[in-house]
């Protein structure tokens, strides 16, 4: 059976200069198929508000949909590390909160980590969380949470100012004990900055090669999600059009009669 991923072992993959590959699932059949095609960490992400909600953006989440999601998805998985995102509002209020609400995705979730938005502001709770045996993944830049004070999804850390903000808070989380951090929508050079002077693995989605790791939404790789096509995705896959062709010829063959068979008939 191959190796299970553990934090301990994402550590030592920073430090022998091996990828991380991490991608989002949402169920147990796509997490038992990313799990066997060798992904290393499964994101229970709160990007289900979009790519299976279908909100405008991920503010609506709730923590019950995220345990519920990552209950699912634990189900799929023998080998991959399994995290689960932290929606908005279910950490930020209070440190009581935050270790009230990532205790019951990690028992009744069963993710073995959480991951939480924000940098300095929230290194007090990073700590209070890992101090009591509650992996952390940290994200900074880019931070779909903020969407609105952004004003959109845009390129974060383009002036000194910017890019001292996201290295102190990159560094203030790493500081307050998380083992890994998504860098998210930044310049390549800042990621890459960040990537040296961490101790722990950078994962990076927009934001270059110079990370750690890289993470995508599975349905941007595949091709199904159509509504937002960021130029940082790489699609491996048109599924959209396949399902489409799919579903059209089973109609075609519903209404013609062709379905079902005598073979496929009791």
């Amino acid at each position: 059976m191959p190796t299970k991923i553990t934090v301990p072992e994402l550590l030592k993959m920073k430090k022998e200069g091996r990828k991380i590959s991490m991608l989002t699932a949402y169920d147990y059949t796509m997490a038992r198929i990313l799990d066997e095609a060798g992904a290393h960490v499964i994101l229970v992400g709160d990007s289900l508000g979009m790519v299976v909600q279908g909100r405008k953006n991920t503010l609506g989440v709730s923590l019950d949909h995220m345990i519920y999601h990552s209950h699912c998805v634990s189900k799929g998985l023998t080998r991959a590390h399994l995290v689960c995102d932290m929606p908005f509002m279910s950490y930020q209020s209070s440190v009581d909160e935050a270790v009230k609400n990532c205790g019951k995705v990690l028992k009744q979730g069963h993710a073995e980590a959480v991951k939480l938005e924000g940098g300095e502001e929230i290194a007090a709770t990073v700590k209070r969380l890992t101090d009591l045996g509650i992996p952390v993944m940290g994200h900074v830049g880019l931070k779909p949470m903020h969407v609105h004070l952004m004003g959109g999804y845009k390129v974060q850390g383009r002036d000194s100012k910017s890019e001292k903000r996201i290295l102190n808070d990159a560094r203030a989380i790493e500081k307050a004990g998380a083992y890994s951090i998504v860098l998210e929508g930044i310049p390549a050079d800042l990621a890459q900055k960040i990537s040296r002077s961490l101790k722990i693995p950078t994962i990076g989605i927009g934001s270059g090669s110079h990370c750690d790791g890289q993470v995508l939404v599975i349905y941007d790789l595949l091709g199904m999600y159509q509504e937002i096509q960021p130029k940082f995705v790489r699609r491996y896959a048109n599924l959209f059009e396949t399902i489409t062709d799919s579903v059209k010829r089973y109609i075609s063959d519903v209404e013609s009669g062709n379905f079902p068979s005598d073979k496929e008939s009791f």
